[in-house]
């Protein structure tokens, strides 16, 4: 899965994947190399049941197959690269939630799926059915190069300059198995995006790219580094404003050859790239990558232009039809239904193509469990994906789900099919929509539930009419300091933790993984769940008061400072 792959002969379309969903194809290359993989994991499973190996030594070889001893089983995290699925995958997760797990997926914030209740004995099995629709497990986990993410939107949306994909796509082959990326001090997160608007959040990444195109049409990147959550969060810093397409891989060597060499592997704590950012500071980093790259033989790192040719060639074309840009269809059912007017208003987008739109799909019902899709959501979800958007579905890192591809005039019922399978929440980036982390529920790390808290605050807010009265408001729930749920960019982040052996809250103000990054602030003393949602209450109350014309949560608080807020909360503490 080398770059150069890329330049192979193209096969047509295998194992029943849609021949027009844009997703990279795979050829007999890449799936002769799933099945070795799979066969070499299924030996070294054999050995850890007899025995042959003990846990210790099974550790580092399952995580590097994205399977982790959690609280109460394994858990096998699938890779979902830049967040494309097809409808036969989908149906292909939905098989396996049934057959080996207790019914359901769960969707994670670095556009993944987990499977928490898997058997170990069982995980050859998956990897097969897995490999049967061209899906691993491979370095999801890990101290190397995970799952490349990007913007759901990649390739549709209006605000698009450049189609991230591509280049998402050349990421996820380079850092397949490399050989001098594979034990690095600590695992190492990219994201790309290639809009204005950011949606693939890359100010909290170890390395985030944006897209862009000079005044003569050329692209490039503009690189950012050092960004990351967990125990001491950072907002990443531009390390570059310019970087030629055809020098990416050859500078992303020189960052990751400085990372692995100056990172610490003596202080898990203190292991990943944004301390070393921090510490040395961003100018004397760039002048260790820059040295590094400087050294290397760029020239044999070069990205030809037939590279990217041939992994574009891949992306199959959707055959959209010739649309009028404004539907009337639409227009009149949103003048006769106002839920689904509602509903387009929180949850479409604008498309690039005249007549068609975006549709995101929240999975987070009132008082669901955010990110989770049972098995029979999800063939509903692939027939919907074949009825109404080419046979693809997206993954987004606020796990949620997006049909790229829908014809205006298909809203309407497939607002209906959504609701009648129970996702047709009209709340995406409202308050419902909530990012949590599987918490103490699953998580052996965690030091409170993050599910429970969620279901309760969806419960709290469930009015649609509140919610909409309210506005954005992006709340992100982490179980415990490793901040799997983004508590720290959340505009509201609650973060668990353990009072005296009580599961306790700890709530953040003013955090964002937008355009603007910033980590929110501590409000004060951790509460009890029952005082955390009446937190939550009291935070809305006083935005609410206090909010001018047209301010979304993060200008009034910017405008009025967290005092307000503060004196609310803990009036009675």
């Amino acid at each position: 899965m080398s770059p150069t792959a890329a330049a192979r002969q193209i096969d047509p379309p295998a194992n029943g994947l849609p021949s027009h969903a844009g997703i990279y194809h795979y050829d007999q290359v890449d799936r002769d190399f799933l099945k070795q993989r799979v066969e070499q994991f299924r030996r070294q499973v054999a050995r850890r049941l007899a025995g042959e190996l003990t846990e210790d030594e099974f550790k580092p070889l399952r995580l590097m197959n994205g399977l982790y001893l959690q609280l109460h089983a394994y858990m096998l995290r699938v890779a979902v690269p830049y967040g494309v699925l097809t409808s036969r995958q989908v149906r292909q997760f939905g098989r396996i939630a049934r057959q080996y797990d207790k019914g359901f997926g769960h969707f994670t914030t670095r556009q993944n799926l987990q499977f928490n209740w898997i058997k170990l004995v069982d995980v050859p099995a998956i990897l097969d059915l897995l490999a049967e629709v061209d899906l691993h497990a491979i370095q999801t986990s890990g101290n190397c190069i995970r799952n490349v993410t990007s913007d759901q939107f990649a390739g549709v949306a209006s605000d698009e300059v450049v189609d991230p994909r591509h280049y998402a796509e050349v990421l996820r082959q380079w850092s397949t198995l490399h050989p001098e990326f594979s034990f690095l001090p600590r695992k190492f997160k990219i994201a790309i995006t290639g809009s204005s608007a950011d949606r693939a959040a890359i100010c909290i990444h170890d390395v985030g790219l944006i897209a862009k195109r000079d005044a003569d049409g050329n692209v490039g990147f503009e690189v950012y580094v050092g960004g990351g959550l967990g125990r001491t969060p950072f907002i990443a810093k531009k390390l570059r404003d310019w970087l030629p397409e055809d020098q990416l891989i050859a500078y992303l060597e020189a960052v990751l050859r400085v990372y692995n060499a100056y990172g610490r592997r003596d202080n898990i704590y203190k292991a990943r790239i944004k301390i070393l950012v921090h510490e040395l500071g961003i100018d004397a980093f760039r002048n260790e990558v820059e040295a590094e790259f400087a050294r290397m033989p760029v020239a044999e790192y070069r990205l030809e232009p037939t590279i990217i040719d041939g992994i574009r060639a891949r992306f199959a074309s959707q055959p959209y039809e010739a649309l009028e840009p404004i539907s009337g269809v639409l227009a009149r059912a949103r003048l006769e239904d106002q839920a689904f007017n509602r509903w387009v208003r929180t949850n479409v987008a604008a498309h690039r193509q005249p007549g068609y739109a975006i549709a995101t799909i929240t999975l987070k019902p009132a008082g669901g469990i955010p990110g989770d899709v049972s098995a029979d959501q999800m063939d509903a979800i692939a027939d919907l994906a074949d009825h109404y958007s080419f046979g693809e579905i997206r993954v987004t890192h606020e796990q949620n789900l997006v049909l790229a591809h829908v014809r205006q005039d298909d809203l309407p019922a497939l607002w209906k099919a959504l609701s009648a399978i129970g996702f047709g929440e009209a709340n995406s980036g409202l308050i419902t929509d909530i990012i949590a982390c599987p918490g103490l529920d699953y998580c052996a790390l965690a030091n409170a539930r993050s599910i429970p808290l969620a279901q309760r605050i969806s419960e709290r807010f469930a009015d649609l009419d509140r919610q909409h009265h309210i506005g954005e408001l992006k709340i992100k729930i982490s179980g415990c300091i490793n901040a799997c749920g983004h508590h720290h960019v959340g505009h509201i982040g609650i973060l668990g933790v353990d009072k005296k052996g009580v599961e306790a809250y700890q709530l953040t103000l003013g955090g964002s993984a937008a355009e603007v990054g910033a980590i929110g602030d501590i409000m004060g003393p951790a509460l009890s769940a029952d005082e955390t949602v009446d937190a939550i209450e009291s935070v809305v109350g006083v935005y609410l008061e206090q909010r001018q014309d047209g301010e979304r949560f993060l200008d009034t608080l910017a405008r009025i400072g967290h005092t307000p807020f503060k004196d609310k909360v803990y009036a009675s503490h």
